[in-house]
């Protein structure tokens, strides 16, 4: 990582409530039926970057890299979370490569059993990276 891809942050309940209802959100709109597996592929993954992003905020950092930001936070949330999380690590970085797919070259990349397992994966992350804020950050609880 270079010497500006991360930087010190305090985070603060409001940063983090206002992340929570974009989680909340990310999460609901990737279940919607009718949607294209692409579609609710990447909601899913953007829901689980942004839990990766409050628990890299809650251990004092913020990922400030222009290129690569999506891989620098999932390499950083086992350093944040500990070794629970080297799992949804390599797991959210395999989906990241056919997120980028997705969003960027082509469609009808992800099946729908992936997309299905992806909004699976993203919440039990999310109530991971809640259930460590509860016990490490009592003042910033949901």
């Amino acid at each position: 990582m270079g010497s500006h891809d991360v930087q010190r942050h305090r985070a603060s309940k409001k940063e983090l409530d206002d992340i929570r209802a974009l989680v909340a959100r990310d999460l609901a709109d990737a279940k919607v039926a009718g949607l294209s597996a692409d579609r609710r592929f990447a909601t899913a993954y953007n829901a689980a970057l942004l839990a990766a992003n409050m628990a890299i905020a809650c251990a004092g950092y913020r990922v400030t890299a222009k290129t690569g930001h999506h891989k620098i936070s999932f390499d950083s949330i086992e350093l944040a979370l500990g070794t629970g999380a080297d799992k949804y690590a390599d797991y959210f970085d395999t989906c990241r490569r056919k997120r980028n797919m997705i969003d960027y070259t082509r469609s009808h990349v992800a099946t729908d059993t992936e997309a299905k397992e992806i909004v699976e994966k993203a919440t039990e992350f999310y109530e991971l990276v809640e259930t460590w804020i509860d016990s490490r950050f009592p003042n910033l609880k949901r």
